[in-house]
């Protein structure tokens, strides 16, 4: 998990349970490795080796990796460098609303050629604007300015991961809450170069959902896919990237987005690691949980 609140996991709680009732859908151990994004920064190298060796190693050695939503800037560059590390090593990923966005970003800048590519958010002068503020959106009035609520996205391209997941229906509904939004004008760059913006709004200017087809699970999400996540009801885009990260995703798919035909136990090619850290720190409880999450034994570990 590489964020920016790490030093209060409860920021992610929803995110956490819906890891939580992925994994137990598919059977494995969920370990979760607390990386704070700036910590993958190279300023950090430079003033603390250490804390970025051991970022490193915990990101390295993740069987998947998810970038959660967020605010503001700091931590953003260490995100970016998170996507790009599971971009290029074909690790499983998952982003979250501002982490749909830096996948983005992170494409344009590694893929595209666009060195300055950003969000409007962080940098309002960049010449290569691939995240910006929503038309109905403000920058002065904070208050009920942000797209809210339940959603419908409509996949445009039906034999994508995320469609299968869903169950192959034509449409979900999902919770918001953005100011910021896909560039619709640089969608053709993108698809162009192998991103597929699968999932996209009503008008079919508003992206929704992101996939990178040439990669075992790379997810982006505008929306916020956790807040509906149940425990025996998993989320779909969660259960994809559990799956992913112990080898069980084509089993899911084939199952149309269901892990109730999955062996006991599935394939886990990673090495696993037997501790969950929280903030730095191992955390060993007396029957091996944490709010849920195993913290000894083998698992999957984020």
């Amino acid at each position: 998990m590489v964020g920016k609140y790490t030093g209060l996991s409860d920021s992610y709680l929803s995110v956490l349970k819906a890891l939580l009732h992925a994994s137990v859908a598919c059977r494995q151990k969920l370990i979760v490795e607390w990386v704070p994004a700036c910590d993958l920064e190279d300023v950090t190298a430079q003033e603390a080796p250490d804390v970025y060796k051991a970022a490193w190693d915990l990101l390295k050695g993740a069987d998947g990796v998810l970038v959660p939503g967020g605010f503001g800037d700091r931590g953003v560059q260490g995100k970016i460098l998170a996507a790009k590390y599971a971009r290029e090593n074909r690790v499983p990923f998952l982003g979250i609303c501002l982490g749909m966005q830096i996948a983005v970003i992170e494409f344009a800048r590694s893929v595209l050629g666009m060195p300055d590519a950003n969000s409007t958010e962080f940098d309002p002068q960049t010449s290569n604007p691939c995240v910006i503020l929503m038309p109905e959106g403000s920058k002065t009035h904070m208050g009920g300015t942000m797209r809210l609520g339940s959603r419908r996205t409509y996949f445009k391209v039906p034999d994508c991961k995320s469609a299968k997941l869903y169950g192959n229906v034509s449409f979900v509904d999902e919770r918001h809450r953005h100011r910021y939004e896909v560039n619709p004008d640089m969608i053709y760059q993108f698809e162009s170069a192998g991103l597929s913006f699968v999932g996209k709004d009503e008008s079919g200017r508003r992206m929704e959902i992101v996939e990178l087809s040439s990669h075992p699970y790379y997810v982006g999400v505008q929306f916020h896919p956790e807040f509906k996540s149940r425990p025996g009801k998993p989320s779909a885009l969660f259960l994809g990237l559990i799956a992913a990260a112990c080898g069980q995703l084509d089993a899911v798919l084939q199952n149309h987005g269901h892990a109730t035909k999955l062996l006991p136990n599935g394939t886990n090619k990673r090495k696993s690691m037997v501790k969950a850290y929280q903030n730095g720190n191992a955390l060993i409880s007396s029957n091996g949980s944490l709010n849920g999450v195993y913290s000894n034994g083998n698992g999957v570990h984020f």
